[in-house]
């Protein structure tokens, strides 16, 4: 039977420590779906700017790549005009790096979220949970 794949809200709720542990290797491999996982609607959030951040890189950058293939002998030879060899590459690769920041802001906004969701499944252990051992 084939797994059903969804993006719907999971229902907010107190998480175990191991469920909210997975939601943060999640969010770190993939940042947004670890805080769905968690019930969090943040999470739409940052998959649309994690995913816009890899597409405007990949696109970019490959434009970029070929770019720099295409015009390599007049920048490594040209030491006359280093500032504007510097300015050309600049502007064939600021949009890759665009892509990059994006990524990376939704990446830090997941790994805040999922610091977050520890902390919360931490502070709902009940008496239930056995004490940690050792440390």
């Amino acid at each position: 039977m084939p797994t059903k794949l969804s993006l719907a809200l999971a229902p907010r709720r107190r998480l175990s420590r191991q469920v909210a542990w997975g939601c943060f290797t999640t969010n770190l491999t993939l940042p947004g779906f670890g805080s769905l996982l968690a019930g969090r609607a943040v999470g739409y959030a940052q998959i649309a700017i994690a995913l816009t951040g890899f597409a405007v890189t990949t696109i970019f950058g490959v434009r970029f790549i070929i770019w720099y293939f295409a015009n390599y002998t007049r920048i490594a030879q040209a030491q006359d005009d280093l500032g504007g060899n510097l300015y050309s590459v600049w502007l064939e690769v600021r949009w890759a790096l665009l892509g990059m920041a994006l990524f990376a802001v939704a990446w830090l906004w997941a790994l805040g979220t999922s610091l977050l969701i520890i902390a919360e499944s931490r502070s709902g252990d009940g008496p239930g949970v056995p004490p940690k051992i050792g440390g």
